[in-house]
């Protein structure tokens, strides 16, 4: 893989040119900043821009203003090769708090193992409807620690809004959902985005995180796309590195709380 040429294919497909996460959400472009406005309950936040060492801070208090006029608490990704090399201080000087960082692991499909599959006993659930939604949703509050009730009205949104642009499944072992996760296919982009893959700890080490990606991959692959695309925690990127991602940088999440 050209790592440079395929970050840069990633940053005009996805960031440069993203679209909106979901049915009531909308990418605008500002300036040399490209946002998203997501509902109250959605993802709110800076994906691209394009800033030097004289326009960024103006950028960011624009930004802020902004999204603190809507009421909105909203996320600045920050990836490793944004410039300027400073705008991670500058950002947290402005208020912004730095979540933990995960590696940018691209593969593409061609290059992929896609025979893993879950363990004995363990089948996995197509989620169509708002029942697999919650079972989503209870993994990704077991498996995280954290609230699910953003992930449950923006896959929700999505199902019902337009379903081809998500592919969510459910892990059970008999009827308890042990794992979860979703994939985003935005028309016109060579990137699938595979997003929330987690287990609970009781099921962690046997092979369902695995089998989940290469799941995914497996759609992806029928529908045409040509790569996928992980922010990894340093859990993950052991796995994902063993089924063919590899690193192209890093991205840090920071978050404006008003």
């Amino acid at each position: 893989m050209d790592h440079v040429a395929v970050l840069a294919l990633f940053d005009r497909d996805m960031r440069e040119g993203a679209r909106p996460d979901a049915p009531d959400a909308r990418v605008e472009r500002v300036g040399k900043v490209v946002r998203q406005v997501g509902a109250e309950r959605g993802w709110n936040g800076v994906i691209w821009s394009d800033l030097d060492g004289a326009g960024a801070d103006a950028a960011i208090a624009e930004q802020v203003r902004y999204f603190s006029d809507l009421g909105r608490e909203f996320e600045w990704k920050l990836y490793g090769h944004d410039k300027p090399e400073d705008l991670g201080h500058r950002l947290r000087t402005a208020g912004f708090t730095a979540e933990p960082e995960e590696t940018l692991m691209v593969a593409e499909l061609g290059d992929l193992t896609l025979d893993a599959e879950p363990p004995e006993g363990v089948r996995l659930l197509p989620v169509t409807d708002r029942a697999g939604v919650d079972l989503v949703a209870e993994v990704h509050e077991q498996a995280f620690g954290t609230d699910g009730t953003r992930l449950r009205h923006q896959l929700l949104a999505q199902l019902t809004g337009d379903a081809d642009t998500v592919v969510a499944v459910v892990a059970l072992a008999g009827d308890a959902p042990v794992s979860a996760a979703r994939m985003e296919l935005l028309p016109g982009t060579r990137f699938a985005g595979l997003w929330g893959g987690g287990t609970v700890e009781a099921w962690r080490g046997r092979g369902i995180y695995r089998a989940l990606v290469a799941h995914r991959a497996r759609v992806a692959a029928e529908r045409g796309y040509r790569y996928v695309q992980v922010d990894a925690s340093s859990q993950s990127r052991p796995i994902l590195a063993r089924l063919g991602f590899q690193p192209l940088t890093t991205t840090t999440p920071y978050v404006y709380t008003r």
